[in-house]
């Protein structure tokens, strides 16, 4: 509770004191995002595989892989170590071949 207003500071309202007007209403974690290329999928099958193996990296936010164009697209708190990426498509069963 705050002196002035009464208020919990978890449940502050816009009108009371100290209030930021341009603040979301949770703090956002800014990401970054790779794309990786991936050979040898070819189903949605494939695509979920991947995703599993690169999803249980640490940090890793979201996981995109198309088996049409064999691209990867991951979204993670921090840039991942290229080997981690690997050795989750190796794990996978497919193919590592670089950034796009």
């Amino acid at each position: 509770m705050t002196a002035e207003t009464g208020t919990s500071q978890a449940t502050r309202s816009c009108c009371s004191s100290g209030a930021d007007h341009g603040a979301p209403a949770e703090v956002r974690i800014d990401s970054v995002t790779a794309v990786y290329e991936v050979k040898g999928m070819t189903c949605g099958h494939c695509e979920g595989a991947v995703t599993e193996e690169i999803s249980a990296i640490d940090g890793v936010t979201e996981v995109k892989a198309v088996a049409a164009t064999g691209r990867v697209t991951v979204s993670s708190r921090a840039p991942l170590a290229e080997d981690a990426v690997r050795a989750a498509v190796d794990e996978a069963g497919y193919e590592y071949a670089g950034k796009a």
